[in-house]
């Protein structure tokens, strides 16, 4: 370069300074709006985790028209977090996905019944299950225990079951769970069944990439891993910190919530976190549950063929 004018190496660097700093921007979006369910994330954003390992975050949620999956397939996005059964059906349909991160080390689904019932004794009852998935085990459980429950779609609330419209409904134990007893539904250990209690502990919530995109990209998603799990931990030890932040989205997202709710959500997504047998926060996928679920939806023909840790794991 030593004959070229030096204005125009000036310029030529600069240009090549800019492409190297857009390439330093990544997209990360949530599967869901808003929550406390995400909020590892929002404390690493807020509290400059990510700054600190030299990756510019966008955290972009999806809409009614755009899922995270379709910003993910589109490249649109670049990590997002997916429920590990709902991961492995992806993976079966043909699409590919790596797990960098996993953050729950326990399942947080149940099923709410009516008048004391419990629901694993109740055949054919008509239960609620989102429109959006998320029900993979509760649907293997069904036909494992012979229940054959009858199962009606809805949205996202618990309209359905309030109107007396369905006799059950699925809920997450950090979601709906809390909204039923707020609006006055008697949830008692009687007529709740919690999936993690019944040989059905799958692990949820873990971050995924395209796995293209992971091989030419490993360092950034390790280092984006790593602030993640920073952001997970300082959440657990300065829990109403994290709840400001969490507060600062669900304001800026409109999402009609309120701080009880989102304290109660909190709690229970940081109790999800602890591993069950060694009763710390291990941010790992667990190779038996990864074996346990496929088994369960190989079993119930949600899947055609195995999904191993092996394929899901990033190396």
């Amino acid at each position: 370069m030593k004959n070229i004018p030096p204005i125009l190496a000036f310029l030529a660097a600069l240009l090549l300074g800019g492409a190297a700093e857009a390439q330093q921007k990544y997209v990360f979006t949530p599967q869901w709006t808003p929550q406390a369910q995400f909020a590892g994330y929002y404390v690493a954003q807020e509290l400059g985790f990510y700054k600190d390992a030299g990756i510019d975050l966008e955290i972009v949620h999806p809409n009614s028209t755009e899922s995270a999956m379709s910003r993910l397939r589109q490249d649109k996005s670049h990590f997002t977090t997916i429920q590990l059964c709902q991961a492995m059906e992806i993976i079966d349909s043909g699409m590919p996905l790596v797990n960098i991160l996993q953050t729950s080390m326990n399942n947080g689904l149940v099923i709410v019944s009516r008048n004391h019932l419990n629901p694993a004794q109740q055949k054919g009852i008509r239960v609620g299950t989102w429109s959006v998935g998320f029900d993979q085990i509760a649907l293997a459980m069904s036909l494992k225990e012979d229940l054959n429950y009858q199962w009606i779609r809805f949205a996202n609330t618990i309209n359905l079951f309030l109107a007396g419209a369905i006799d059950a409904t699925l809920a997450m134990s950090y979601n709906e769970y809390y909204l039923l007893k707020q609006s006055g539904v008697e949830v008692t250990e009687e007529n709740t069944y919690r999936f993690c209690d019944h040989n059905y502990n799958v692990q949820e919530d873990g971050v995924y990439m395209k796995p293209d995109f992971y091989e030419k990209n490993k360092e950034v998603a390790h280092r984006f891993a790593e602030a993640s799990k920073r952001g997970w931990i300082y959440c657990a030890e300065h829990p109403d910190e994290a709840l400001e932040i969490v507060m600062k989205y669900v304001t800026m997202y409109h999402v009609a919530t309120n701080r009880v709710m989102q304290k109660l959500q909190l709690d229970e997504i940081l109790r999800l976190q602890v591993d069950r047998d060694s009763g710390q926060r291990e941010f790992r996928l667990r190779p038996d549950m990864v074996k346990q679920a496929s088994d369960l939806m190989l079993e119930s023909q949600l899947l055609l063929k195995e999904v191993t840790y092996e394929q899901i794991l990033a190396r």
